[in-house]
């Protein structure tokens, strides 16, 4: 897998070793997986990961095993 970034940095894309040497002779350069991961991968996942974090409330209720040690230790 290599990571492919058009001449004019607006299309960053992850393709298998034979299309990266067809996009290479189209025009694109070769960019470090560090480049698109921070321009592509994780602004994909950060929005959705922030609408969970709205979303999940987390509530204060024990757990089973919480709940059987309170029992054994009364």
């Amino acid at each position: 897998m290599k990571c492919m970034m058009s001449v004019d940095g607006s299309n960053i894309v992850r393709v298998s070793d034979e299309k990266a040497s067809e996009l290479f002779s189209e025009g694109f350069r070769y960019v470090s997986k560090s480049v698109w991961k921070e321009k592509v991968r994780d602004v994909e996942t950060t929005t959705t990961t922030t609408e969970e974090k709205l979303t999940n409330k987390k509530s204060n209720k024990m757990s089973k095993a919480q709940k059987r040690h309170l029992r054994k230790s009364q």
